[in-house]
């Protein structure tokens, strides 16, 4: 067997291939994002959460259908222009459905319809896709999860998972009644709903054989169907013209070193995990003697990976914790699922483009799909890319005939106000990705540097590219990570933890300035309104080596109008007695009139500070405040004005204004000063170039010594958000 024990030999390969893939290699890259809520019909509340979970594509490649359980129906998206997807309808039906494919004109549709999980019930439903009507409808007997259509259209295979109740007994297996694989030959009009098979699952593992809980099915060219057994962490495959049992087998156990074991706030490739067993949810044939497995775990295990098997049993390849090491390289590893499955590998996908067979693997934590070269029997599959999805990736499907690849992403966060659930398409062609725009690179000791939750930016003045951001309060210790920007993607060459007392120091960095003198300026943002611990803004000056020289505080005057709207970007004007301090307060506090924020002035030198005022712009939705402030020369400033909304109406800007001629109030004592503010940049487009959905936080900003401009958004450690990083270089803008 191959087996996958570090990363350390892909490392040196990940980085000298510019974008993580060969240069040579045709590549994907995103070309739309769909948004589901745009499909709704017109009598359905949008504020509802309405989700893509498996996607299917037309025989003439042409029409998208995914299914939408919370709004029990399937939608169609019509992709004849790939590059600009339309809404092409919605069918209600009578359940939820878990699983769709097609064959001939005709979508094929597993739904749920129990109302109590010890009376499992489901139905198929067949759709016409020219009418978009329900044509027909036959009884399944139980609660049906997956799907899968033979490529000679002769069968269709339906697994009845019967799922557990996870709220009884903690989810104790078993649970009755038992899943089975249901069997129906395919038909003009779609399936003979008289002439099913109901293949006996039971029987087949050692940990609850009477109780299967198949989770999903693929057909090889044998019209052989490989069956998951996730729970149970067994593997069988069924011959479907006799409807039997060929083979079947445990999927086992594996052992992690140097993987994130621990929710702590903290990403640290040092844990191990002895002996937890696989559990694939998605399994896909490679060819007629092999199978890939997404070892996502749902019941007692989950192995972060995914693993190639020959049809006999034997493991041929297994990634053992690969994808954990390339999702915290990319800043994409969910730090919140570490004590659980990681990254959890959920949707496959297996597809031929070109003379390539690739092999697509889904991390619904961390929201990327991994993408490898199948190298052939017994040998190690070959990482091409890692390509940004929505957030929460289930259903992948490839569409090799046009060269497109697509993911339905199932997480709708409209409650939070956060990303709603999206169809996203790729294309593949001859270039380099567009993604990731930023890694690290490894350690002394050879693992990847972890990153996420960038919060603030700066640069030396001297070296051209040379940056510095730090980490918010997502993470447990506050780091200072050095940039060279220079290469593409970008790279985090180093990390520098903050410390006090010589301990690990945390604090809520939303901005970072470095001091020509040495060392850095940083902010902290407070929340004096947080019930159980309010804490403070504070102004931290941090030595060259990350250690702690001061932490200054507010003076009463100023700190007792604070809201949780506090500190968010510094910047650093003069140096030795001149230097002073700017602060950017993100929203107006108690004491300001409505849609004017503070930016502070402080000056070490005689520990005064001083308060202006910036117009913030107003919109109809949502709020809007500053993110970042930059010095440009000693009296012009730039900042990033935002709203917390997503999408191409949203409000991004770089503006610019003066302080020179304005003197900043003393706090408490007369009027404060106004700045008068010019529009630097648009940001929407810059963020909209991308095909993703327009990201909301744009925290950072900074011109190097070459005066080219970059910005950065905090994908906020990956929980609630796709995780996706645009470090996005602006070159020179002109700053009036």
């Amino acid at each position: 067997m191959r087996r996958n024990t570090s990363t350390y030999a892909l490392a040196a390969v990940l980085l000298a291939s510019t974008c993580l893939a060969a240069a040579a290699d045709p590549v994907f890259n995103r070309i739309a994002t769909f948004p589901v809520v745009a499909n709704l019909p017109a009598d359905r509340d949008t504020t509802k959460q309405t989700v893509a979970e498996i996607v299917t594509v037309s025989e003439d490649g042409n029409l998208l259908v995914y299914t939408d359980s919370p709004q029990e129906g399937i939608g169609f998206i019509d992709i004849t222009n790939a590059s600009a997807p339309k809404p092409a309808g919605f069918v209600p039906l009578k359940g939820e459905p878990t699983s769709v494919t097609i064959v001939g004109g005709k979508a094929l549709v597993a739904v749920v319809t129990s109302t109590d999980k010890t009376k499992p019930a489901g139905m198929l439903a067949v759709v016409d896709l020219a009418t978009k009507a329900v044509i027909a409808t036959c009884d399944l007997g139980g609660q049906p999860d997956s799907v899968a259509a033979s490529k000679d259209k002769t069968f269709l295979a339906v697994v009845i998972e019967n799922e557990r109740d996870e709220e009884k007994d903690k989810g104790k297996l078993p649970q009755l009644p038992g899943g089975n694989l249901t069997v129906f030959p395919l038909a003009a009009n779609g399936v003979d709903c008289a002439r099913k098979k109901v293949v006996d699952l039971t029987g087949l593992s050692a940990i609850a054989p009477e109780d299967p809980e198949p989770e999903f099915v693929d057909i090889n060219s044998r019209n052989e169907a490989v069956v998951s057994l996730q729970e149970n962490n067994h593997l069988a495959i069924v011959d479907l013209a006799s409807g039997k049992v060929v083979k079947h087998f445990p999927a086992g156990a594996v052992t992690l070193d140097k993987v994130d074991a621990k929710r702590d706030g903290v990403i640290a490739l040092n844990g191990r995990i002895e002996n937890v067993n696989r559990e694939p949810d998605t399994v896909h044939w490679i060819d007629d003697e092999r199978f890939v497995t997404s070892n996502e775990g749902d019941y007692q295990g989950g192995s972060r990976g995914f693993t190639i098997f020959n049809r006999d049993g034997r493991v041929e390849y297994d990634s053992g914790n690969l994808l954990e090491h390339l999702a915290v390289r990319l800043g994409h590893f969910p730090e919140k699922r570490a004590s659980a499955k990681g990254v959890e590998p959920e949707g496959g996908e297996v597809a031929t483009f070109g003379d390539d067979k690739l092999i697509f693997i889904a991390s619904e934590r961390g929201s990327v799909v991994f993408v490898f070269r199948d190298k052939g029997p017994g040998q190690a599959p070959e990482y091409l890319q890692t390509l940004p999805s929505g957030v929460g990736p289930e259903g992948l499907l490839a569409i090799p005939g046009r060269n497109l690849f697509v993911t339905a992403n199932e997480a709708d966060n409209v409650k939070d106000g956060g990303p709603r659930s999206y169809v996203v398409l790729y294309e593949r062609a001859d270039g380099t990705p567009n993604y990731p725009t930023i890694v690290s690179v490894d350690d002394a000791s050879g693992l990847p540097l972890p990153w996420g939750a960038l919060s603030g930016l700066t640069t030396d003045g001297v070296t051209p590219g040379r940056l510095f951001s730090v980490t918010d309060s997502f993470y447990g210790n506050t780091r200072i990570l050095e940039i060279d920007a220079t290469a593409k993607p970008a790279r985090i060459i180093k990390a520098t933890p903050v410390t006090r007392d010589g301990k690990a120091a945390s604090y809520d960095g939303e901005g970072i300035a470095f001091r020509r003198n040495g060392g850095f300026w940083l902010v902290s943002e407070g929340n004096p309104e947080k019930k159980d611990s309010p804490t403070a803004n504070q102004l931290v000056r941090i030595a060259p080596n990350g250690s702690v020289e001061e932490e200054i505080a507010l003076p009463e005057e100023l700190a007792k109008h604070a809201t949780r709207y506090g500190f968010e970007g510094v910047t650093v004007t003069g140096e030795g007695a001149d230097e002073t301090v700017w602060i950017a307060v993100q929203r107006e506090w108690k004491d300001d009139p409505q849609g004017k924020a503070k930016i502070l002035s402080y000056k070490p030198a005689t520990k005064t500070w001083g308060v202006l005022h910036y117009p913030l712009q107003s919109v109809a939705n949502g709020w809007v405040g500053l993110s970042e402030i930059t010095a440009v020369g000693d009296d012009t400033f730039v900042v990033v004005e935002r709203d917390n909304q997503l999408g191409d109406k949203a409000l991004k800007t770089l503006q610019s204004f003066s302080v020179k001629g304005l003197t900043p109030a003393t706090p408490g004592a007369g009027s404060i000063p106004t700045v008068t503010k010019k529009q630097v940049r648009d940001l929407v487009p810059d963020l909209a170039a991308p095909k993703g959905y327009v990201l909301d936080k744009v925290e950072s900003f900074a011109i190097d010594a070459d005066g080219n401009a970059f910005i950065v958004t905090d994908n906020d450690g990956v929980d609630g958000s796709s995780g996706e990083t645009q470090f996005i270089n602006l070159a020179r803008i002109q700053i009036r």
